[in-house]
């Protein structure tokens, strides 16, 4: 019988033809053989060649293939289970490996999606019951004062015009929060029109000023410009929701403000675009709730944020409207130092 060497490093294809072959030539061998001693001694020599020429066979298959699939099956199984060790990959280099590579790769994106979904469906429950307590809080109170004026205090007047007016305001609390998120709802699926025109940001600011002036002085609280806002400065944007914003991040410099204290406009240069910067001197932000203070709902000290009214949902309203301009946003702070938002808009030219 011929001898070939290690058929171990041949491929599959070529073991295959090489105990072929090796059959043909023991088979010819056995031919001439007979003629000499016996044709059952070859036939039998013949079957015992062709025997170990199959197992030899098998076990390179099982050596070139099974070990190779068993690899990539074992990387599903383990995928499967929600494991993410990793199955060592065959060290040969074939189709088969890169198939193995190829469902690696899968698994890994599929990981990756999993968590992205356990992450969405953390702040899910998150913000849901946000809204729960948020719409409890106000119709919880709303029910108290009702049955207490059914209960006959509508017929007492030390009590009946009061309790109807925290009733209103407790129902306007209601309507701002539908209010807001039905806003955020249209920017975050592209439904809100955008009526992007030249506004000038200074006599924005301004009207902004005058708008919250009697709400800074009830917080002893001064509002004041920075040097550049004295010359008209032009820009991009749609006046109304710039307006709000500007709107939203006053009022939360004031609800976290000091006493005393004083809130500044700002605005930068920024060749292509202007930076806008609202600042304050106030109690500041845990830097671990920095990465947070834009997320609907979240409020960095829930307590005391409730007893100052609002939705909870300003912040994310800016946010939203500034991204909806395709600019930027963000905020630095120190605690008991004060807080600084600034946002972009694009210059305008003329």
């Amino acid at each position: 019988m011929f001898y070939f060497g290690n058929t171990k490093k041949l491929s599959p294809s070529v073991a295959l033809l090489i105990a072929i072959i090796s059959l043909i030539f023991d088979l010819a061998g056995s031919w001439v053989f007979e003629k000499e001693i016996h044709f059952m001694h070859a036939l039998i020599t013949s079957s015992i060649v062709f025997i170990v020429s199959w197992v030899a066979l098998r076990l390179i298959l099982d050596r070139f293939i099974y070990e190779r699939i068993r690899v990539i099956y074992k990387t599903i199984s383990t995928t499967k289970r929600g494991t993410n060790k990793k199955i060592p990959a065959y060290s040969g280099k074939d189709i088969i490996e890169s198939v193995n590579k190829d469902v690696e790769e899968w698994a890994a994106e599929r990981n990756s999606e999993i968590e992205n979904l356990k992450k969405m469906e953390a702040y899910r429950r998150e913000f849901l019951g946000n809204v729960s307590h948020e719409l409890k809080t106000p119709i919880t109170t709303i029910q108290g004062y009702v049955l207490t004026l059914l209960d006959g205090g509508l017929k007492d007047n030390k009590i009946n015009k009061k309790y109807l007016k925290r009733t209103a305001k407790n129902i306007n609390r209601l309507i701002a929060i539908i209010n807001d998120l039905e806003e955020i709802s249209k920017i975050e699926t592209g439904m809100l029109e955008m009526n992007i025109t030249n506004v000038n940001l200074s006599v924005l600011a301004k009207d902004v000023f005058d708008f919250m002036e009697i709400k800074a002085q009830k917080h002893k609280i001064s509002l004041s410009y920075e040097p550049g806002f004295d010359n008209a400065i032009k820009v991009y944007c749609d006046q109304g929701k710039i307006r709000q914003a500007l709107i939203n991040l006053i009022d939360n410099s004031l609800k976290y403000g000091k006493e005393g204290g004083q809130t500044s406009v700002n605005v930068f240069d920024m060749d292509e675009n202007v930076l806008i910067e609202v600042t304050d001197d106030g109690v500041g932000i845990e830097q671990e709730d920095l990465p947070r203070v834009f997320e609907r709902f979240y409020r960095t000290d829930k307590s005391r944020s409730r007893d100052m009214g609002g939705t909870g949902l300003g912040l994310a309203i800016v946010k939203h409207t500034i991204e909806a301009h395709n600019q930027t946003i963000n905020v630095r702070s120190k605690t008991n130092v004060g807080t600084t938002f600034g946002f972009t808009l694009q210059k305008a030219t003329g």
